[in-house]
């Protein structure tokens, strides 16, 4: 009897030119890059493979990148071992990969669908405007109030954007609202505050006017009922009305990444391993910092399924 497991997908931020090469010509990985390509009229497998790294960094290249790449992981998951897991969810815009891996999207809707998420993000706050810090060593209250002070006190924007793990939060908001917010919770204990490479920032209420025009395009597309419990970022909850999938995607854009309450909620399922499917290893990381017990691993090769696979039991 194997440990019954949930998959979590990652988000921006573990793209590496590449990324995919240990999978060599496996047929399910070479269907995933020939479906995206297809779908985005571009082709996808020579971004991943040869980049150039300042290509794949681009927000509207790296959402569809990743989107792919955790699909294609997942897909080599299942022709390999034919196990299915128990519950899916995604950190950021993983959370379309756990709805392609559920059924709820197809991949070639999900893939314009991204990169118009991208380019509305970008586009929503000028570069240079926006910005984001990960919080490290304080918990999530305290950063939650320094953020109040000071916002109240610059009179600028910034915000509480991913719970990550019980000790680093990441903030977002203008990039006066941040650096102040850093000054602050500085002062309030934290170990550090670092300023993270990222062009706009994601999960804050700067990025509402992108979310209104993903609203518009989610309403054209078909979504289906889930064939695997996904546990989303923004309600920590279990769905399965498409209009309700929609609403919570709309509303994920700008509100926070809630990552210590998507692992909680997975385990409460009685999932006892977690695993992260696609590149990278930043959640796996995150699962272990957020509950010790959880068993947890990354399925990003063929070497690391086959671990992952053994882990299981």
């Amino acid at each position: 009897m194997s440990t019954a497991f949930a998959f979590v997908f990652p988000g921006q931020g573990s793209q590496t030119v590449g990324m995919l090469d240990a999978w060599g010509d496996h047929p399910a990985v070479a269907a995933t890059l020939a479906e995206a390509s297809a779908a985005l009229n571009e082709d996808i497998g020579a971004l991943i493979k040869n980049g150039p790294k300042e290509q794949l960094d681009l927000t509207a290249n790296t959402q569809p990148v990743m989107l792919t790449a955790g699909i294609a992981c997942y897909r080599a998951w299942l022709a390999e071992t034919g196990l299915p897991p128990a519950a899916v969810a995604g950190h950021s815009l993983g959370e379309y990969s756990a709805l392609v891996a559920a059924g709820v999207l197809t991949l070639s809707d999900a893939l314009p669908l991204v990169r118009l998420r991208a380019q509305a993000m970008q586009e929503a706050v000028p570069v240079g405007v926006g910005a984001m810090a990960a919080i490290l060593g304080l918990d999530a209250q305290a950063v939650r109030e320094g953020c109040a002070e000071a916002a109240a006190a610059s009179g600028e924007v910034v915000e509480a954007a991913n719970f990550n793990d019980p000790k680093q939060t990441v903030i977002a908001g203008t990039k006066a609202g941040v650096d102040k917010a850093c000054e602050v919770l500085k002062a309030k204990g934290a170990k550090r505050a670092l300023p993270l490479a990222v062009s706009a920032p994601f999960h804050s209420s700067l990025m509402k006017p992108a979310a209104e025009r993903l609203k518009t395009h989610l309403a054209a597309v078909t979504l289906a009922a889930p064939q695997i419990p996904v546990v989303n970022n923004i309600d920590v909850a279990v769905v399965s009305d498409p209009d309700a999938i929609r609403d919570a995607l709309y509303r994920q854009a700008f509100g926070p990444v809630r990552w210590v309450e998507v692992v909680q909620a997975l385990r409460a399922r009685g999932v006892g391993a977690i695993l992260e499917c696609g590149p990278g290893k930043v959640l796996a990381g995150m699962v272990k910092r957020i509950d010790a017990e959880a068993a947890s691993a990354t399925v990003l090769d063929p070497a690391s399924l086959a671990e992952a696979r053994a882990l299981l039991g």
